[in-house]
């Protein structure tokens, strides 16, 4: 449901429209050396970006920073659970 709100506001049929343009340029048999180009690609870019991500984990282990947020954004939403459970405490009703 949210990636379709990213994906540039395109509907099915514009999508649809779209596929048509690119199969009467370029024609049916170079479709999937197209599609297989623009596979290869995203392959790289996320290859790319996984290596710089595990670059400045390393990078930041190294020089002793903690990376792991997790923990302290799970502790806090505990500590608001638990403050809200306490004002909201004497007001819940039992069932």
């Amino acid at each position: 449901m949210i990636s379709q709100a990213i994906f540039l506001f395109i509907s099915g049929a514009e999508i649809g429209f779209i596929l048509f343009i690119v199969l009467l340029v370029f024609g049916a048999d170079k479709v999937p050396e197209i599609a297989r180009g623009m596979g290869k690609a995203m392959r790289q870019i996320k290859d790319a970006t996984n290596d710089i991500k595990s670059e400045i984990t390393k990078g930041a282990e190294k020089q002793g920073i903690d990376i792991d947020i997790t923990k302290d954004v799970q502790k806090q939403i505990d500590q608001v659970k638990d403050e809200v459970d306490e004002v909201t405490g004497p007001i819940k009703r039992k069932f």
